[in-house]
């Protein structure tokens, strides 16, 4: 029986010692080694980090993608405009060259350029009654512009002469309204002076009143 007890005390022994051996090898090794272990916790961080870079490439790549997919005006793009006679209430449509300065602007900055247009139109606009433009329709293959006009009504006119007749002008006595068949020198002379000098007439009524009065 003490032998028995013995052999077990010894195996016991033995086993503890060897446990304490290993771990005295393992601390020396990373003692004197301490580079192995710190570089794998290294690849460890590196590998959870990984993912959240693939992560954010991914969605920069997706940004790039939409900005180079954004349309812009191309010299190839159709480029339509709508022109609305408010007085008539017609539509008629026509195809046009783009302008130049559309080409390469995306829809936000060809709405600003047609903006622009609106608030300072050309002198050839203005003269044909236009009132404003929109953009209805924006696409890299397809533009479509609606412009809208109206006849202006003269505010006044002028009554001046011209080979010795009556002849009526609107309010920049340059654009004949209307020729009569009014002799100036059927007129009142004071009248005839006023005329000859240009002859202010402050709307349709006054003027049709003065018709009447001295036509034939």
């Amino acid at each position: 029986m003490k032998l028995v007890k013995r052999i077990s005390l010894f195996m016991a022994s033995s086993i503890v010692m060897l446990g304490l051996g290993g771990w005295g090898a393992l601390k020396a090794e990373r003692f004197f080694y301490p580079n192995r272990y710190h570089h794998g916790a290294e690849e460890v961080k590196i590998k959870d980090k990984e993912p959240e870079a693939d992560r954010e490439d991914e969605e920069e790549q997706v940004i790039e993608t939409a900005v180079a997919d954004e349309p812009v005006v191309t010299a190839d793009t159709l480029y339509l405009v709508e022109l609305v006679d408010l007085d008539k209430g017609t539509v008629t449509e026509s195809q046009e060259s783009i302008p130049v300065m559309y080409i390469g602007l995306n829809r936000e900055e060809l709405v600003e350029a047609i903006s622009a247009f609106d608030k300072n139109p050309p002198l050839t606009e203005q003269e044909k009654g236009f009132e404003t433009i929109e953009l209805t329709s924006f696409s890299k293959d397809r533009v479509v512009v609606c412009k809208y006009y109206k006849e202006k009504e003269p505010e006044g006119f002028y009554l001046m002469v011209a080979d010795h007749f009556i002849v009526v002008y609107e309010e920049d006595r340059s654009t004949i309204y209307m020729n009569t068949d009014i002799l100036l020198d059927l007129l009142p002379d004071s009248l005839q002076r006023e005329i000859m000098e240009g002859k202010y007439v402050a709307s349709e009524e006054e003027l049709y009143l003065f018709l009447e009065s001295y036509s034939s």
